[in-house]
């Protein structure tokens, strides 16, 4: 079983508004040369959560964090024209969001939320908001 130290808070780095689905993320990790899709839990536009990698395996979506953690990518993270880091979460995405970070919080207590950002050696934006301050209370 694995000790889960972190719950990592991503973005897929797409244009506000444009749909991308759990197949859009597993090809673009596949032409990486990763077997599948990195993430445990994704959420679209419309606050929809798919789960498409089992928490008991490791993911590809943080280094340094991949042992240890589970990764959560909201769909979004760019302005329009894809130039800007922006926080583009809609309010369905916020809403399941939160909800699906308290329940991992309640199943691993000692995990800290922490956005892909705030992992050790990192230069990213990502998630394009600071997820450690936003869930701090959960």
């Amino acid at each position: 079983m694995r000790r889960i130290e972190w719950i990592v808070v991503h973005c897929t780095a797409t244009p506000e508004g444009r749909a991308v689905s759990v197949a859009d993320i597993t090809r673009w990790h596949r032409e990486r040369g990763w077997r599948t899709i990195g993430y445990h839990h994704v959420i679209g536009l419309n606050g929809e959560h798919w789960s498409p990698l089992p928490e008991t395996q490791v993911g590809n979506h943080a280094r340094g964090a991949n042992a240890n953690g589970i990764g959560v990518v909201y769909v979004g993270g760019l302005d329009r024209l894809a130039k800007v880091a922006k926080d583009t979460r809609t309010a369905p995405q916020k809403v399941t969001l939160r909800r699906l970070l308290a329940e991992l919080k309640a199943r691993y207590p000692n995990a800290q939320i922490i956005g892909h950002r705030d992992v050790p050696g990192t230069r990213k934006a990502c998630p394009s908001f600071d997820a450690r301050a936003e869930y701090a209370g959960l």
